[in-house]
This record gives C-alpha cells, sequence and structure tokens, in this order.
C-alpha cells in the first residue's frame, strides 16, 4: 500500500522544508508587505494539479487544503476532528463508520454538500481511470483496492451514502487512524455536478467549486492563483484573512529577495543561507516528518550476517554527521519513527525508547569480529553506498566511508547514480548499502514501521522477519490505542534487534514568517492550513 512519489519527494528534499512563500497581490501595490492578503509562493511553480484526486505534491495539497474541506480537519495537535461531519459514528468492531453531515455545509456556489459528493469523491480517487497518486489511502476501506485494480465494481466498495447528510463507510479492517485519513485532500468532496464527464473540471478558474475557507478568484497559469474568502464557507465568521495568493517563483533566490523585501509572508531560505538565517534567529526549526537512513540489502554479503549489520551501524557517529555535514539543525536519530508524530496515546517518539547510540566502537568491532568468524571470512567481501547524486547525500556518504574505514577498517567504495538509476538499483536490490529515505504519507507510527513487512514495496533489502510481521499483524487489528502503541513499539525494537537499516537524521522544517503573521496553522504531516491566520498591524 506505498507510493513512488513519496520517495521521489524525500529524494529531492535533503531537509524537509515545507514552503510557503508569497507572492504580490493581483493588483500590487507600493506597500504590499501591510497587504491583508496573505501572500505565499509554490517554490516548484505552476502546481501539477489542483484537483483533489490528483494533487498530491505539497504545493498542490496546500492549495486544494485551503480551498477544500473534508469531513475531518486537524487541529493543532495534529488529532482529526469533525469538519464537514458534525457527528462520527464507530462500530464496536471499528470496521464501520457513519459521518453525519453539517446542514450549514455549502459549496462555494451555495448548494448544499452532500454525502454523494463525497461517496462520488471517493470512488473517483480509486477509479484507475483517474490514476491517482493517492488512490493506496483508500485502499483501508472495503474492496477499494480491488476497485481500483479492477477486480471489484464501484458499487462493491465500502462507501455509501445513505443520505444527502449521512456518509457510511466500511473498512477492511480496524484503522485506528481513519478518522485522521479524512482529514487529508484525497479525501476531500467534489461538486459532483460539475465535476461529473468533464476532461479536466479543475484545470482552470471557470467553474472551479470548492468547500473550504477560500474559493478560487483567478488563477494565470505559470505566475499566480488568487483565492478569496468563500462566504458560504460553514465557519466562514472565523476566517480572519479576505485572500490567500499563491505565487509561482521557482527560483529560491528570488523568493527569499521578495520575502526579505517584505513582498512575502512566508518564505524559504536558499539552501546555502539556511544555516546563516538559523544562526540569526531569522528562520525558526521546527520538527518535521520522516528521516534520512541507510539500508542494508540482507541478501548479498557481509550482510546477510545480523552481526556485520549491527556492527557498522553501531560505528557511526549520527551527531557528527548532524552537526558538521549537514549543519541544518536536525535531529539526530536513535530510532525510527520520527518526533512529532501523533496519536491518540501522545507522541509515540516521547513515549519510546532509543535503539542505538553514536559511535559505539568497542561493541562494533566485536560483532564484525564475531560475524566474520561465524562467515568464515578472513576479509569483508566488498561493501559499496549506493546514493543518488547531490553535493549532501556524497558528503554523507563520504562520511560514513570514512568512519567505517577508520573505526573498523573497512574498505568502502562510493556509487552515485542519478535519480532514476538510482531508484531502479534500489528497487531491484541492485546495491550493498543504499542511502535511503522516508516520508510519511498520514501521522500514525504504523505508516513508518510497515514499509519492512515481509515482500512489502517500500522494503527493498530483501529482510523478512516472521515476528515483525506479525507484530505489525497483530497492530492493524488492535483496536485498544494503548495496546496497538505497546505492539508498533515491539515491532520498533524487533526492526533494531535485527538492523536491515540505520538511522541518521530526522528531518525538520525551517520557517521564515513575517513577524505580522499569526495563527499559521503547521502540521507535521500535511499542508499548512490558514483558516484562522491573521495578519496584524
Amino acid at each position: 500500500m506505498k507510493r513512488s512519489w513519496m520517495g521521489l519527494l524525500a529524494v529531492l528534499l535533503a531537509v524537509n522544508v515545507f514552503l510557503a512563500g508569497c507572492g504580490g497581490e493581483e493588483q500590487p501595490d507600493a506597500d504590499t508587505a501591510k497587504s491583508p492578503t496573505l501572500k505565499l509562493n509554490l517554490s516548484n511553480g505552476e502546481p501539477t494539479s489542483i484537483d483533489p484526486a490528483l494533487a498530491f505534491d505539497s504545493d498542490s495539497m496546500e492549495v486544494v487544503n485551503n480551498l477544500f474541506e473534508g469531513l475531518t480537519r486537524l487541529d493543532k495537535n495534529h488529532q482529526a476532528q469533525p469538519a464537514v461531519a458534525e457527528k462520527i459514528d464507530k462500530s464496536e468492531d471499528g470496521l464501520t463508520y457513519t459521518f453525519t453531515l453539517r446542514d450549514e455545509a455549502k459549496w462555494s456556489n451555495g448548494e448544499p454538500v452532500t454525502a454523494h459528493d463525497f461517496e462520488y469523491a471517493w470512488k473517483r480517487v480509486m477509479d484507475p481511470k483517474t490514476a491517482s497518486s493517492a488512490s493506496f489511502l483508500m485502499f483501508f476501506i472495503k474492496n477499494a483496492e480491488k476497485y481500483n485494480a479492477g477486480k471489484a465494481s464501484a458499487d462493491e466498495v465500502g462507501v455509501k451514502a445513505k443520505d444527502d447528510h449521512t456518509l457510511v463507510v466500511e473498512l477492511e479492517q480496524p484503522t485506528p487512524f481513519f478518522e485522521q485519513l479524512t482529514a487529508y485532500t484525497p479525501f476531500a468532496p467534489v461538486y459532483k455536478k460539475g465535476v461529473e464527464g468533464q476532461e479536466n473540471p479543475f484545470g482552470d478558474d471557470k467553474n472551479y467549486v470548492s468547500n473550504g475557507p477560500f474559493k478560487m478568484k483567478s488563477w494565470k497559469h505559470d505566475e499566480k492563483i488568487v483565492a478569496v474568502k468563500n462566504e458560504h464557507y460553514q465557519d466562514a465568521d472565523k476566517v480572519k484573512l479576505p485572500g490567500v495568493q499563491w505565487s509561482m517563483i521557482a527560483d529560491a533566490t528570488t523568493a527569499y529577495q521578495m520575502y526579505k523585501q517584505g513582498n512575502l509572508h512566508l518564505g524559504v531560505a536558499p539552501p546555502d543561507l539556511q544555516g546563516k538565517v538559523i544562526e540569526s534567529g531569522e528562520a525558526k526549526v521546527m520538527d518535521g516528518s520522516g528521516l534520512e537512513f541507510y539500508r542494508f540489502n540482507t541478501e548479498k554479503e557481509p550482510f546477510t550476517n545480523k552481526k556485520i549489520r549491527k556492527a557498522l551501524a553501531l560505528a557511526v557517529d549520527r551527531k557528527t554527521i548532524v552537526d558538521h555535514v549537514i549543519q541544518g539543525k536536525q535531529k539526530p536519530a536513535y530510532a525510527y519513527v520520527a518526533p512529532g508524530t501523533q496519536t491518540e496515546a501522545g507522541d509515540f517518539r516521547e513515549n519510546g525508547e532509543t535503539y542505538i547510540e553514536d559511535a559505539q566502537l568497542d561493541e562494533a568491532k566485536k560483532l564484525l569480529e564475531e560475524g566474520m568468524k561465524e562467515e568464515g571470512w578472513d576479509n569483508l567481501p566488498e561493501i559499496s553506498i549506493l546514493y543518488n547524486k547531490d553535493d549532501t547525500h556524497k558528503k554523507v556518504a563520504e562520511t560514513i566511508q570514512d568512519m567505517w574505514r577508520k573505526h573498523l577498517g573497512v574498505k568502502v567504495k562510493l556509487q552515485a547514480r542519478e535519480v532514476k538509476t538510482y531508484f531502479d538499483d534500489q528497487k531491484s536490490g541492485n546495491y550493498i548499502v543504499s542511502r535511503s529515505s522516508f516520508l510519511p504519507d498520514y501521522n500514525d507510527p504504523y505508516n513508518y514501521l510497515e514499509s519492512f513487512q515481509t515482500d512489502h514495496p517500500m522494503n527493498r533489502t530483501g529482510w523478512s522477519d516472521k515476528e515483525y510481521d506479525k507484530l505489525l499483524s497483530q497492530a492493524r487489528n488492535e483496536t485498544d490505542e494503548d495496546k496497538r502503541m505497546e505492539v508498533l513499539h515491539k515491532a520498533e525494537e524487533r526492526l533494531f534487534e535485527e538492523m536491515p537499516l540505520f538511522p541518521i537524521y530526522y528531518y525538520n522544517t525551517i520557517v521564515l514568517q513575517q513577524p505580522e503573521v499569526k495563527n499559521v496553522l503547521r502540521h507535521t504531516v500535511g499542508p499548512n492550513d490558514y483558516r484562522f491566520t491573521e495578519i496584524q498591524g
């Protein structure tokens, strides 16, 4: 139930910085910094799509997230709260959810949002003809995966509008984080009457109907999107901004200069200036989501041996890499699931253990010697590190290469590849050690840990462990949240007992924000929310 887009996004982001800069107004004036309209920037230029079914990169999702609203919306603690739904009922077995919609939920054209709009929208995401990269997020729903694969009909999918105000959803298995999933943009409703039968219903500003805090005003492709407050939004009285504008400046230096000149309310520093803006206090560093890590190929020598995997993992000094190589105030990773991964039971990382320490050299040497003796080796088979071409990735790989040579006497070759070749080699197992990364699709520890189940497409290590698989299966079916967290902590511990990977650092978010901007709601997983944002002074 995984995706290729996340891997690509993680490769392109050495630091997990969610960008939100701004551009000039539709009618620019000399004092744009004091405009009450929030001015933002899409750092990759024109969004790939602002169709809720197709928007699946950070820029596109940010626009959609503020033009649409789902059954739930994330609060400041990253937990799902009722939004279009006024009431959510869950069956005792956790398999059936009944969402009752608010009477006052309206489309931006004033027509009511109905349960039929949600049913249509979700099945549209699942429909193989839509080719949505987000379809896998629907696979927790009964028969959704089969429908997407052409093995079931739309009528067999467990999403039914009982009437205009009641949506009934049946799941394949208990999914404690399902309510949170409904807050994400692929689960937004779409205006069925305006979408059905249209080839590209979200391709321009004409007849663009949404139900969120803001509505489309204009879209000049490759230049900017202008949205204004949606007077039909059910919580319109709580929306302070008269509008939001997203410019499309792909050049980081140009966008940063616009921010410095006061023409952008939020921004990002170019990579070569990030250390400077952090040290000066101009930027704030916040926990992001996901992490940088390295995979071992457990099907190739010498990493068929667990002790040798552990030996090399223990010889790495993460703090040195973060402080002297990356220099972006990241947190060294001593476990797999990142800080800020919130559940009903609290922050998973804060409630968990650390499973590895920096530069445990005596233990590393001991394990290496024992592992080589078990295999009957006087010398280790050749080791190489695969990474995609990037200056930062190269520096980290060189540092690990030097640590292994210096502390363990292990010789390592470096293999730099273009992104596509790198991905192909990693997926096919054509590597010994590989630089890797993970960005979660939803804010739950299960999303991190599911990747290393046997035969999971994101595993890519060749590692298979019945005990680990059993724990993940148990977590999937556990309805008691405290017990579910206990099982997932055990699974993470098992991952480090077997060590098919070793973590390096957790991603963070570097935030530039003008002082007059207040109440931007940021999430560790998911786009920014500007419902309650205001510009003071």
